[in-house]
Parts: C-alpha cells; structure tokens; sequence
C-alpha cells in the first residue's frame, strides 16, 4: 500500500551550498543530486561539514548561499519562515529525544497521521509493535531511536536524512536498524540519505557515497569505485586500511601490480596482495603475525618497503619467506 512506482528523477537538487559558521568556513560549495529511490550516504571525518549539511538540506539551517530544491519547491530555511523544515523531508539527528515516563503507544498516537492498518505496518517495519506498552525510560538506546524514527515516519516523509543513525549501537541493535532502514526504502517507498563514519555501514549499503574532507566535496561515486580508486590518502583512511608507498617502492610495486607509473604514491589494501607463487610474485619475509578471526594480518618486507597483507590462511610464522603477488590493478595511484 506504500510503495510508489514513478520514473527516477533527480529529484533533490543541491545547488553550490555554503556556510559561514562564525568565523569558520563549513561548507564550501557543495553540489549533488539524489535520484527518488537512490541510497546516498556523505561520509567524512568529525568536523567535515556532514551535520551541517543535512540540516540545510531539511531547513532547519540558513546557507550562506546556494540553494537547495526537492521535488518541485526550494527549501527555505530558517531566516525565511517562520516553522523551520521542509514538507516531506523528515531529519533524524543523533541527539533525538523522547517525552519521558509516557508509554510508546502515547508518544505515537500525538504523531500519528496514519489509520489502523498503515500504522501497524510502519511499526512492524521499525520492529517496534511490542514495545507499545512500554513507557520511554524503559527502553534501551536501540529501541528509543527506532520509536524516534518511527514518530518521523507518522508524518509520511518522502525523504528520510539520517544523521549518524548507527553510533552508540551495539552489533545487535545495529543490526536491526540496518534491516529497518532497508525496509523503509522497499517497503514503504521512503528515500533515505545517511551519514555514518564506519565504513561498513555505508559501503554495503548506499548507491552512492559522498566524500566530504573540511567542507568541500571531494569525491563522489560508487562504493567500489570509493573503496578501490580513492582520490587521496584522506579518502582512503575513511574506508578502511592501506598501505600507500612513495620514493623507490613506487614503481617496484607498480611493476608488481602490472601498472604503469602514473603518480609519486600507490596505494594498496592488505586484502589485494595474494600468497602463493604467480607470474609476478616476489618472496617477502614476515615480520609480524596478527590473528583476527576471520582473518589474520601479516607484516612483511616485500621489495623493500614494509607491507601489511590481510589473509584468510593461517599457520604463519615470523621470518617465514612467502611469495607474494597483485592482481592486475590491484593497487592505484593518487
């Protein structure tokens, strides 16, 4: 009953955002569209501007200059009407509160736009409908956020902007609010743009990510192409580990990887190296021995430059000599 089936338009225009906070330049000249339907995520280190963005995409902050269109109007903020936010743009901040001492049920009935069988579904998808009789101090951190979220929902957004909706989770309730969110994107037709600063948050589940480095936009793509072909080292460290090699190792590792050199510093993950004898590999000497789990981490010098190689094989031992190649672009310039 809530899915809507229309052509993909890009239908949230961000349109050369700025922001002057104080004497602190926040954004600079952010430009992006998001298709209906399309799962974006910004990411960027603490203080990249990802708030601040958010909140001007709802309303709820003034640009300095710039503008910002969903649908068919342009959101105004706060110095041009008089009840900040925008129709059909719902924001979820990560210092959200609930009314305290009243039952779940309470709090949402005073939100609730829906009747009988619509509410019930929303609740189902937030993982809520039990906690109806519960009151708000009775909850744990996990299940409050998705009372708040679903308080959200009740004014039948069309745009959902989630700030930072997995911190101060723990594995098993970020877990559910992960199957949520996808929920709220199939099942109720609701479009969603988060930010998050752990990596495995956003690379398994947007369509596209948004690297923000001190308020500039600094890359935009796919998560493969954000993960694999970074532009900078910054955008790199955000996405997990690497190593980056300069000076002479540059083109011995370029060489390695089949490369041509094309830059001053190659930047490789640890998952890319391969153990094993292959038509480039070169014997490096182990140093150090990690045990993970699922995985174990090695130190090694391999032509003259120390590496870390992440692999699923165990049994390894320090000074042990093993061949060790890259698969055919399986490191990049930047």
């Amino acid at each position: 009953m809530y899915l809507v089936f229309t052509s993909r338009m890009s239908w949230l225009r961000v349109s050369n955002i700025s922001l002057q906070e104080k004497e602190s330049i926040a954004l600079r000249g952010i430009s992006f569209t998001q298709q209906q339907f399309q799962k974006l995520a910004i990411a960027g280190e603490t203080g990249a501007g990802k708030s601040s963005l958010l909140q001007v995409i709802a309303g709820l902050i003034q640009p300095t200059g710039g503008e910002v269109h969903f649908e068919d109007g342009r959101v105004r903020g706060p110095a041009e009407k008089l009840m900040p936010g925008h129709p059909g743009i719902a924001y979820l901040s990560q210092h959200f509160e609930l009314p305290k001492f009243l039952r779940v049920e309470q709090v949402l009935r005073y939100a609730n736009k829906y009747l009988g069988e619509q509410a019930s579904t929303l609740y189902e998808v937030c993982r809520i409908s039990h906690l109806a009789t519960r009151q708000t101090n009775q909850l744990s951190g996990g299940e409050r956020q998705r009372i708040a979220l679903a308080r959200l929902l009740l004014s039948s957004p069309k745009l959902l902007l989630l700030d930072e909706p997995f911190s101060n989770l723990d594995r098993v309730h970020k877990n559910i609010l992960k199957t949520v969110i996808e929920d709220i994107g199939t099942q109720l037709g609701i479009t969603c743009l988060l930010i998050s600063h752990d990596p495995a948050d956003t690379l398994s589940w947007a369509d596209e990510i948004l690297v923000l480095k001190g308020g500039q936009l600094v890359q935009q793509g796919p998560p493969q192409q954000i993960y694999r072909q970074p532009t900078d080292e910054y955008t790199a460290a955000l996405f997990g580990d690497y190593n980056l090699l300069s000076g002479p190792a540059v083109k011995a590792f370029a060489k390695l990887a089949g490369a041509k050199v094309q830059g001053t510093q190659f930047l490789v993950r640890p998952e890319n190296f391969q153990l094993g004898q292959a038509a480039r590999s070169q014997v490096a000497t182990i140093q150090a021995v990690r045990f993970f789990g699922s995985y174990s981490e090695l130190d090694a010098r391999l032509l003259d430059a120390v590496v870390t190689i992440r692999t699923c094989e165990t049994g390894f031992k320090v000074g042990q000599e093993v061949p060790v190649s890259l698969p055919k672009d399986g490191g990049w310039f930047i």
